[in-house]
């Protein structure tokens, strides 16, 4: 028996790493087929959560690397 960590516990990743991830995230997403009423029906249906505040975090999410993670080092 071995005493290995699973994956997503091997190796920490710092904060802006995980948020530049999320970024790619949505940018498949919205490159997925599917518009962006679709997916705001889709996550209303699901969750229960009201549209103006699903379209809110959509819009959020579009932009939270560029708000807080620095442009990449050359």
């Amino acid at each position: 028996m071995t005493n290995a960590k699973p994956a997503a516990e091997a190796a920490p990743e710092n904060l802006a790493d995980v948020i530049a991830k999320i970024g790619e995230g949505f940018a498949r997403l919205q490159k997925s087929g599917l518009n962006r009423k679709a997916v705001v029906v889709l996550l209303n249906d699901w969750t229960g959560v009201g549209k103006r505040d699903i379209e809110r975090v959509l819009t959020g999410l579009a932009d939270l690397s560029k708000v807080y993670c620095r442009p990449p080092q050359r």
